[in-house]
């Protein structure tokens, strides 16, 4: 057994150990760990920004500030506002005639155990720290493996979860690929994964062997259709801000953009407007952030020139024209395809990059079907202010969330759970439902003094009672 196995299978007994030992854990338990959580993201956010920039070559502090550490300040806060309420035991209703007997019904909701948390390198901090916010509201403790691609912002948070939170509460996992396949191998309560598809593949494999309930929170292809009556100025600048921020690496970045044959040329002149706004200049600009490494940008640069040498138009929106060729880093600009077809690799694989193709339309119905004959996505970007098209594109396609007259928003919305649906994810978390995903719904009846089932003719020998009880029941 390899060493790393056994240091983690001995982490996972000694939470389990503690988690039983104190069962039942008082509410104030988990509210002292949430302000833990609040207390350590303020002290570390800046801290915990800088390690982010160094493990991308750059990374816009504010950035890293909005989508990692505040985010997981807001989370945690979300769960103490409403941990009272969602804790609550539950009455149900016993059927008729046992509730006239004195028969209860309740559903507690209680912890499984121990969580694990298996985070990218895309939002390192806020994809570890919001799901363990859920996590310990839900009353478990918890063990993270989170990605080697960030190794400065996995080191310390390993280093400084451990200075607010014991090891019998929370343990940080670091190292490469095999030490991510021996973490999913364990035997947790529940895991939860963040990452790519293919590997959520594997997850959901390893899971299996004890039975682990995963949510799989993945990713996929978010189309963004614009409607004839979208305000394209206002698109493009929503699109291209949600395409630019951290380069695109985002499981939520709008992957292609859908628009009207005739209106192709403006949508694609106001997302370019929007970016040189944004961003006049990219290679010095401290607000752009760089693809995390040079695999990363090769792969993302072999999707446009496959596109190209299968017919697509390339545009590079680079407003300062500056020549990435002579730099030493990963930065990119925007480019943006036209004329893709679905032999090309980026209308088939996820892109996570400055990239975005543009696919054109007759009438809405045909966006809706290659929606649906396409892989649902993790979200799906509307923009319009025809209600009665709004809602056909709705209720006609299906995608793990939703965001109209934007891009990714839903994300940020602390009380709607976020979750894909078949490739794009399983399960979900945020919300009441996350506290839910991390919880057991553990059904309790207390029978009355009487004898329910010989007064129901449930019990042998059977006769006129139990006639008269299926008569009732089957009539």
């Amino acid at each position: 057994m390899p060493a790393d196995t056994a240091a983690m299978q001995s982490l996972l007994q000694v939470q389990r150990d503690a988690f039983t030992a104190a069962r039942p854990e008082p509410l104030s338990v988990r509210k002292d760990r949430l302000k833990r959580v609040i207390a350590m993201m303020k002290d570390s956010g800046d801290d915990f920004a800088r390690a982010i920039s160094r493990d991308f070559g750059h990374r816009s502090h504010e950035q890293s500030l909005m989508t990692d550490i505040m985010p997981s300040v807001t989370a945690a806060k979300y769960c103490l506002k409403h941990i009272d309420r969602w804790a609550r035991t539950e009455r149900r209703s016993p059927m008729f005639p046992l509730g006239l007997l004195g028969a209860k019904a309740e559903l507690r909701y209680e912890p499984k155990g121990v969580v694990g948390i298996v985070s990218p390198w895309n939002f390192p901090v806020g994809l570890t720290v919001g799901p363990l916010a859920q996590a310990f509201a839900a009353g478990n403790r918890a063990m993270i493996k989170p990605s080697e691609f960030t190794e400065d912002t996995s080191q310390m948070m390993k280093d400084v979860f451990a200075k607010y939170f014991g090891e019998d509460e929370l343990a940080v996992c670091v190292g490469g690929p095999d030490v991510g396949q021996a973490f999913c191998s364990l035997p947790f309560d529940h895991l939860l994964f963040t990452g790519a598809t293919g590997v959520g593949k594997h997850v959901l494999h390893a899971a299996a062997d004890n039975l682990v309930p995963v949510t799989l929170e993945l990713g996929g292809k978010s189309p963004t259709i614009l409607g004839r009556s979208a305000n394209i100025e206002r698109a493009g600048e929503r699109i291209a801000m949600g395409k630019m921020l951290n380069a695109g690496q985002i499981c939520l970045a709008p992957d292609y953009m859908m628009v009207p044959q005739d209106m192709e040329d403006r949508a694609i002149g106001a997302v370019s407007k929007a970016v040189s706004a944004m961003y006049p200049t990219l290679l010095n600009n401290d607000d752009y952030t760089s693809v995390v490494n040079a695999r990363h940008r090769d792969r993302i640069q072999g999707l446009i020139d496959d596109a190209k040498a299968k017919g697509a138009e390339a545009i590079e929106v680079n407003p300062g024209n500056e020549d990435f060729s002579s730099s030493n880093g990963h930065k990119m600009p925007l480019t943006i395809l036209r004329g893709v077809s679905d032999d090309m690799a980026v209308m088939q694989d996820e892109i996570f990059g400055p990239v975005l193709p543009v696919k054109t339309y007759k009438a809405i119905d045909e966006a809706i079907d290659y929606v649906n004959a396409h892989d649902r996505p993790l979200g799906l970007y509307y923009f319009g202010e025809d209600s009665a098209e709004r809602e056909r594109v709705l209720t006609r396609t299906i995608s793990g969330g939703a965001t109209v007259n934007d891009v990714v928003f839903h994300v940020s919305i602390d009380d709607l759970p976020f979750g894909g649906i078949g490739p794009s994810g399983m399960g979900s978390y945020h919300g009441p439902e996350g506290f839910k995903t991390f919880s057991h719904a553990r059904s309790v009846y207390h029978q009355p003094k009487t004898n329910v089932a010989k007064l129901a003719g449930l019990m042998p020998p059977y006769g006129k009672t139990t006639r008269k009880t299926l008569a009732r029941e089957l009539g």
